[in-house]
């Protein structure tokens, strides 16, 4: 016999059968140390209707969970899709199979993807943006929020349980043993929330605060929202909600991140000189040095900064690899109002301090001074050029915060 898994009770009617997936460590391009969840839940009542699906490889562990709850899988009714990335749809053909659901229910982007991935012999129904079923006394509305964060994406709303199943909206990579966000502490699910925000939702910001406007408009109760990774909301929907709101907006705050690398610790110093100026100026401040840091932790750190400082050696007339790689993920998450400055050292040539400016300039980040530049080792002259930089960023952030 296989292994079995219990589903977890989220309401009388709705049970969370999703799977945990302690080992991966890399989504979309960023570093997931926690691990993460494929989240799909159950509603039973006359009908019975299954919430989105899992990654393939841990449909055993949700077919498991469904039957705790219910016995045979094959008694359920009706999916519904929410979002048709496969680690959310790509178990759909294998449960469809096994259950001869009477019908699949996605909006038209997703009806569409789904064929694209499965053969236009996956059946399923396209609902429209807003449209009501009321699937055996289930009273389910349905929203599109198209690029948040695929253009399929959209959430359901069951008002029997006052309960939105908010697809990737909300999530976060974490896996855990529990289920609920009261059962986590709250610097974890900060930290986690945020990390999410910033590297997968951040360049949909506008898209978010069009969605959050249209759940307002709905004019729904919202007991529980229910994501399709991490822990589940009912103590913090508000909490949730407000900080969505706030991240969407990207104000400028008095911190910065500097991110660097270096070669010979000559671009560390200048580092350090250039933090200590931030702190001395009244600025908070982090120091990534890429390697020991992953892209992904400067994207975080970038989210509730008003300053990003970028340092790279050269080497054969180009930034260091670590920077370019962390530059092209940040250019791509389109962060916006963010001041910042450009250094580094270098040998004979001291291209890169330049190119790091012209790829801050492509993303409309406000640069404080020219490209600062050292030659080999920083003297003391060199380093008091640094903290200057610092206070001159920190003295700017102040104006722009006031």
């Amino acid at each position: 016999m296989g292994e079995t898994f219990e589903a977890a009770k989220v309401t009388d009617s709705v049970h969370w059968v999703g799977a945990i997936d302690w080992n991966v460590r890399n989504v979309h391009g960023y570093q997931t140390a926690r691990g993460t969840t494929y989240n799909a839940y159950l509603i039973t009542g006359e009908k019975t209707i299954l919430i989105d699906t899992v990654k393939a490889p841990f449909a055993g562990e949700m077919f498991s969970r469904i039957r705790s709850v219910m016995g045979d899988p094959a008694a359920i009714d009706y999916i519904i899709s929410n979002h048709s990335e496969m680690d959310h749809s790509g178990a759909l053909r294998k449960t469809v199979e096994a259950v001869a659901p009477e019908k699949v229910f996605a909006s038209k982007m997703g009806a569409r993807a789904l064929a694209e991935h499965f053969g236009e012999d996956l059946e399923v129904e396209a609902v429209e943006d807003g449209r009501t079923l009321e699937l055996g006394g289930a009273g389910l509305t349905f929203r599109e929020t198209r690029m948040l964060h695929w253009p399929d994406s959209m959430v359901t709303y069951y008002a029997n349980d006052r309960v939105l199943f908010s697809q990737d909206g909300f999530g976060m990579h974490l896996a855990s043993s529990e289920r609920f966000d009261d059962e986590l502490p709250d610097w974890l699910l900060e930290r986690e929330e945020v990390k999410y925000f910033a590297n997968i939702l951040l360049p949909y910001s506008k898209v978010v605060k069009r969605v959050l406007k249209t759940i307002a408009d709905m004019g729904i109760a919202i007991d529980v929202i229910a994501p399709d990774h991490g822990p589940i909301f009912r103590s913090k929907v508000d909490w949730i909600i407000s900080r969505y709101v706030e991240w969407a907006e990207q104000k400028p705050t008095r911190r910065a991140v500097v991110a660097y690398d270096t070669m010979w610790e000559s671009t560390h110093k200048m580092a350090r000189a250039i933090a200590e100026g931030l702190a001395e100026g009244g600025t908070q401040v982090r120091v990534r040095r890429l390697g020991p840091s992953h892209r992904s932790d400067v994207a975080t750190d970038m989210l509730e900064s008003g300053a990003l400082i970028v340092g790279s050696p050269t080497i054969n007339n180009q930034m260091f690899p670590t920077v370019a790689d962390m530059l092209t993920y940040i250019r791509g998450l389109k962060p916006r109002n963010l001041i910042g400055a450009a250094f580094g050292s270098y040998g004979w040539s001291g291209e890169a301090p330049e190119q790091v400016a012209e790829i801050l300039r492509s993303m409309e980040v406000e640069l404080v001074g020219e490209p600062l530049k050292v030659e080999y080792v920083p003297t003391a002259a060199d380093l008091e050029r640094c903290r200057k930089l610092g206070l001159e960023i920190a003295a700017r952030l102040v104006e722009i915060t006031a």
